[in-house]
């Protein structure tokens, strides 16, 4: 996304996505445009004419307007994006929103999944189609003329790469997963025992609670904990996450998009849960319509949080474009790793990590948990703190959280 300073994100009104706001009654016409988006992708070097098209510069992109009537009276009319809070000054800025996530949640908005579109797919199948093809133009070695001009859109630095040199990446997806050079991503308080950290570069929320989490900011319908983790209602995994707490990590394009242990502590076992693919902007998730973190493809790997004994649940979620989701550290079952050490990456497209924690184990940092009940997302880095255990050492007990869950019959 693109900053905009906030003062001059305020002379004109956000946009709340409503598919009244495009003059096209025809979702057809929307699928069709994000179809011609991918093409172009494969043909043109400058990924402002194609996906990555920010909506505050639309006006200037007639390649990019000329796709969809009333494309560049919208992106006039308004500004489409999010605002974020920097936490390492304190700045409010406003993130304008990319072309594809808008045209994405247009097709969501315009009437819900059940739409039949071009051919007789549905949304979903549109968007996992565009999703496979997208992931294959940047999977190929003539991608990489893309490279220079999605780091001048997105003003991505290249001090901090392991290879600072692009002619050396082989594919636009391999710049994309990018690695960072060592001592990049600090860790905070890395000799507390007791703390935790960021396991993203991204865009946070934090939430004691689950309830806490539905009322301010997933508003999914059909959010579970046991649908986010694919698993049944009175299983032992579902108990002993009920009404834990969650950390929501949003990444978008241009962030680094490997993603490291948020905790001292031993890889477990990873579960994989197909799914659909749909946009994981904030607009996405705050819509009562829409259960996106447990409809999107994703995988799910528990660990075991060293200090306290507790189990942790690492959701990767995928989303639109999002060609897949890749384990490393976090692929190895039994292996210790400590705060900061990479677990996997995600490829092309935006994507969010869920963290869960059983209730009672963490307490969040004070200033995450205050924008998240404004709510607002917080721009944090790995690395950076996220909050500290509050249990003693080896205080968790797993069979009284279970016990505890399993009487109150919920299913939070």
């Amino acid at each position: 996304m693109s900053h905009i300073p906030a003062d001059v994100a305020d002379t004109k009104p956000i946009e709340q996505i409503h598919p009244d706001n495009l003059p096209t009654k025809d979702p057809d016409h929307v699928a069709i445009a994000l179809e011609t988006l991918v093409k172009r992708s494969e043909e043109h070097d400058d990924v402002k004419n194609s996906m990555h098209a920010p909506m505050h510069q639309l006006a200037s992109l007639p390649l990019v307007h000329r796709l969809l009537p009333g494309l560049k009276d919208l992106a006039t009319q308004y500004h489409v994006g999010n605002y974020v809070i920097v936490r390492a000054t304190g700045e409010r800025i406003f993130e304008s929103m990319p072309i594809y996530p808008r045209l994405g949640m247009h097709l969501l908005f315009y009437g819900g999944t059940q739409i039949k579109l071009l051919h007789n797919r549905s949304v979903e199948s549109v968007l996992r189609d565009l999703s496979v093809r997208q992931g294959k133009v940047y999977d190929s070695p003539e991608s990489v003329k893309s490279i220079p001009s999605f780091i001048e859109t997105y003003s991505i630095g290249l001090d901090e790469l392991e290879q600072p040199d692009i002619t050396k990446y082989k594919s636009f997806n391999e710049f994309f997963y990018r690695k960072m050079k060592a001592g990049a991503r600090p860790v905070a308080n890395a000799a507390d025992p007791n703390g935790f950290c960021s396991p993203a570069d991204c865009r946070l929320t934090v939430y004691q609670t689950v309830t806490a989490a539905t009322q301010f900011w997933i508003k999914g319908n059909r959010f579970t904990i046991p649908g986010l983790l694919g698993v049944a209602p009175k299983s032992e995994e579902a108990l002993m996450f009920e009404n834990g707490s969650v950390a929501i990590c949003r990444l978008a394009p241009q962030d680094y998009h490997r993603f490291h242990s948020p905790i001292d502590g031993v890889v477990g076992d990873t579960t994989d849960i197909n799914g659909q693919y749909y946009t994981v902007n904030p607009q996405a998730v705050n819509e009562p319509g829409f259960d996106v973190f447990t409809e999107n493809k994703r995988s799910v790997l528990y660990m075991t949080h060293l200090q306290s004994g507790a189990p942790i649940a690492f959701v990767a979620i995928g989303a639109m474009l999002v060609g897949s989701i890749a384990w490393t550290n976090g692929g190895k079952q039994g292996q210790a790793v400590k705060r900061g050490e990479e677990l996997g990456y995600f490829a092309y497209g935006g994507s969010t990590i869920v963290v869960l924690f059983p209730k009672g184990l963490v307490e969040f940092d004070d200033d995450l948990r205050k924008n998240s009940a404004v709510p607002i997302e917080t721009l944090v880095k790995v690395g950076d703190s996220l909050g500290r255990s509050v249990l003693p050492t080896g205080g968790f007990d797993a069979a009284a959280v279970v016990r505890s869950a399993d009487a109150s019959g919920g299913e939070v």
